[in-house]
């Protein structure tokens, strides 16, 4: 099988993003994804010096950054939000082209199944103007999987006409939310995949996406949704997985992502010696 690059959501360390580094080499890792929607990392705060000391830092490890995370936290289904959030997230990809990375993953909110759905069009025309911006600065606003099926989301993608706006596939987002295939997911989304996270889980219920996803207000649910665990004690496939990104010739990041548990460093360790035994 193919080796693929893996990389660290920086954040999972939970540490002091310096500190979060020098874990990150010392895991033998390639790269990190770094937030820079809050913090020492927004754009407005990353002056050019800081932006410059930012890359030496991470190059002095030997690490290249494979994305950033754009998530502004609301998506793009309300016209009155999107053309602030659409201006916030271009100065994301221009900070993101500045520390030499091409990719900037986001949820833009959940896809509606029928495109005649009043939030389809709003969602289009704020990812058409993403789209249009990443073209001309030769990058990618990548939508992270989860809070729709496949072809929903590649009938979304299909509909704007550009590769500006790819995917961030998350397997595990998959079977937490949609309870969608993540390994057919790879073949229907083929054509955009251009990150992907390194994450597993399991659902343990079924609940609404616009629910989870905080389209719906107020609405109280009891249990527990789903459960994100360590990689391969979850639902993931991980083997069927990669042979599909290398049936479909992806060569990019396979990137670590762990939002919970009490030892976020070791669960990070485990995961690349999981994904490297694959290899």
């Amino acid at each position: 099988m193919r080796t693929f690059p893996i990389g660290v959501l920086l954040e999972s360390f939970r540490c002091d993003w310096h500190e979060a580094l020098k874990k990150a080499a010392e895991l033998g890792l390639s790269g990190v994804q770094v937030y820079a929607t809050r913090g020492e990392f927004a754009p407005e705060v990353m002056t050019k010096e800081k932006r410059r000391a930012f890359l030496d830092e991470v190059k002095s490890y030997g690490l290249t950054i494979s994305a950033l995370c754009g998530d502004l936290g609301k998506g793009f289904g309300n016209s009155e939000l999107n053309p602030g959030l659409v201006e916030q997230s271009k100065r994301i990809v221009e900070l993101a082209k500045d520390l030499e990375t091409d990719i900037v993953t986001t949820h833009i909110g959940v896809v509606p199944e029928d495109p005649a759905h009043p939030r389809y069009a709003v969602m289009q025309a704020a990812c058409r103007d993403l789209a249009e911006f990443a073209d001309s600065m030769q990058a990618h606003f990548a939508v992270e999987t989860g809070p729709e099926r496949a072809v929903t989301l590649k009938n979304f993608l299909d509909s704007l006409g550009s590769k500006g706006v790819s995917v961030n596939l998350d397997p595990a987002n998959f079977v937490m939310v949609t309870g969608d295939d993540p390994v057919q997911a790879v073949y229907t989304l083929k054509d955009y995949i251009v990150h992907t996270h390194a994450k597993d889980g399991r659902k343990l219920l079924d609940r609404d996406p616009e629910i989870i996803y905080h389209m719906i207000e107020d609405v109280i649910q009891e249990g527990q949704a789903f459960e994100e665990l360590p990689l391969g004690r979850g639902s993931v496939d991980f083997g069927e997985y990669l042979k599909a990104l290398e049936d479909i010739g992806y060569t990019g990041y396979l990137t670590i992502e762990r939002e919970v548990g009490e030892n976020p460093a070791a669960d990070i360790a485990l995961a690349a010696d999981y994904l490297r035994s694959f290899f």
